[in-house]
């Protein structure tokens, strides 16, 4: 087993700026978090180039697994952890690089957004005969061939031979698994919920043993770009969309098309009945702000959204009650404007904050991935962070207030996770486009949730500055060979202890890196599609 080690305290709230960007230096502690100093700049873009990654000095990373993995239970869809069977050499492996004969590659899987998990009495695999330990790290993976895809889960205890098992590629009706995003381990149901970014695609439960049994939910849940799912103390699941809407008058700026959802079951744990609800945000007039009125650029109502000190009134809409409508899988985005909800510019995950009792919930908005965008930063092109904050999980209303606007070289926010009660990493997933015009790749970077972010002598502190392996270099200059991703992505950020039980849902105790039970991963997605486990580095 790994030795797992002591992570420091940051504060992003003193920083040194340097230059004109947005990174900063760590030079003191806060009560509750870790102390990192900040890398000062991220890795520049061109053509050919291949940089490492950097992280903070007070961390190292090691992977867990890697794209090249073999799976202990190889099958005709998949045999490695990070590629498809579509595409295979003399050998019989996954062609996982261009040859001087061939320049078609294999699909790479790209696992997504990772789920940790302590299991005192283990959990079976494919050998029988094989003890496969009690730490496991759980993922779907955001590619398919042909719409199929697999869940996959990371024997952390395990060896070479037994650490990667595919735990399904079908679901309980014989239908293939889509691919999927975001996912999260709900304690009532004794299940990970899986989400997938196709609107037309399910919405799954599944087993973590293997096999898994995997079951379609979207009769209660809906359907939708669902990317980051969360549950909270009251056995609610809240439901992050990323659906990018149509272009502005020609322009880069998108459209507002996503919307944040939340299932509320008949009882915590009942996943096939229940409400779906959806939010609804009123501006200054009492009006609901919707698709419609963000229609034309820098509209009003997409500015207060994004203004620094500006409270707005939220309330939840049912748009779904499994009681009254059915359990067919439906359309959420549709119903959603039906209802007049309130739709955001691309968020894709959000967390509850360390020991707010699950009443205030970050989440972030990607934005519109693009230099040139007309929105930016007054109405979100390049993205934010929001918070939400409520009397209860369950309560029907709240405020919704811009924590943080972002900038160019802190846009395109995706995947969250806190390392303590108040400090809160997003990482970035800007694109290869938004990489070349900005000459850098994404970074990690951590905000102090004390700190006044309206003040732009306020950044947050750099803790990784990601790389590229050689693979997404070559991605990248050759269009990813018509079906690869091209530049490195982060995501699958997640820092937990792997408690099964409600008290370790995301958000119910704070987490303190000092203690070695938390651990920390992320995934380094495209190229090489390794899944790092981040440690201190003494």
């Amino acid at each position: 087993m790994k030795r797992r080690v002591r992570v420091l305290a940051i504060s992003a709230s003193t920083i040194v700026a340097v230059g004109g960007a947005a990174t900063g230096v760590g030079l003191a502690s806060t009560p509750h978090g870790p102390f990192l100093t900040g890398v000062p700049t991220a890795n520049s873009k061109s053509d050919g180039y291949s940089p490492p990654s950097r992280l903070s000095p007070q961390l190292r990373q090691v992977v867990a697994a890697q794209g090249s993995t073999k799976v202990e239970n190889p099958g005709a869809l998949v045999s490695y952890y990070g590629y498809f069977n579509d595409v295979t050499n003399a050998a019989g492996a996954p062609q996982m690089l261009p040859t001087p004969t061939s320049t078609t590659e294999a699909q790479k899987s790209e696992p997504d957004k990772n789920t940790y998990l302590v299991l005192d009495r283990g959990l079976p695999g494919a050998d029988p005969h094989y003890y496969y330990g009690t730490h496991f790290l759980f993922q779907g993976h955001e590619s398919g061939v042909d719409g199929k895809s697999f869940i996959s889960r990371i024997n952390l205890d395990a060896d070479a031979a037994h650490r990667v098992t595919v735990l399904a590629t079908t679901d309980t009706a014989g239908q293939p698994i889509a691919p999927i995003d975001g996912s999260t381990w709900d304690p009532w149901a004794r299940r990970l919920i899986l989400t997938t970014e196709d609107a037309g695609a399910p919405t799954y439960s599944a087993t973590p043993g293997y096999p898994s049994v995997v079951t379609d939910i979207s009769g209660s849940l809906g359907r939708g770009g669902y990317e980051g799912v969360q549950n909270d103390s009251a056995g609610n699941l809240w439901i992050v969309e990323d659906s990018g809407g149509p272009a502005k008058n020609g322009t880069t700026a998108k459209r507002p098309n996503s919307f944040l959802y939340r299932c509320v079951p008949a009882r915590p744990g009942d996943l096939a009945h229940g409400k779906l609800q959806v939010l609804q945000v009123f501006n200054g007039a009492g009006n609901p702000i919707t698709f419609d009125s963000q229609a034309a650029l820098n509209n009003p109502d997409q500015v207060a959204v994004h203004t620094y000190g500006t409270v707005l009134k939220t309330r939840w809409v049912t748009i779904h009650n499994t009681a009254t409508d059915g359990t067919t899988p439906f359309d959420a985005n549709s119903l959603a404007k039906a209802a007049q909800a309130t739709p955001f510019k691309r968020p894709e995950n959000g967390q509850f904050q360390p020991d707010s009792g699950f009443r205030t919930f970050f989440f972030d908005e990607t934005g519109d991935t693009n230099s040139t965008t007309p929105e930016a930063p007054s109405a979100g092109g390049f993205g934010s962070i929001l918070k939400l904050t409520q009397g209860s999980p369950s309560a029907s209303t709240g405020k919704l207030t811009l924590f943080y606007a972002s900038d160019e070289a802190h846009s395109s926010l995706d995947n969250v996770t806190f390392l303590s009660k108040d400090l809160v990493t997003f990482v970035q997933d800007a694109g290869d486009g938004l990489h070349g015009q900005a000459n850098a790749l994404d970074s990690g970077y951590v905000w102090d949730t004390g700190v006044n972010y309206s003040n732009p002598a306020n950044q947050p502190v750099r803790w990784l500055a990601e790389g590229r392996d050689p693979s997404a270099t070559i991605d990248s200059a050759f269009g990813g060979f018509s079906k690869n991703e091209g530049d490195n992505e982060i995501t699958g950020v997640h820092v937990s202890t792997g408690d099964p039980s409600a008290h370790g849902i995301l958000g119910a105790t704070a987490p303190d890196l000092r203690d070695r039970g938390w651990r920390w991963f992320y995934t380094q997605q495209h190229g090489d599609n390794s899944t790092w486990e981040v440690l201190y580095r003494s």
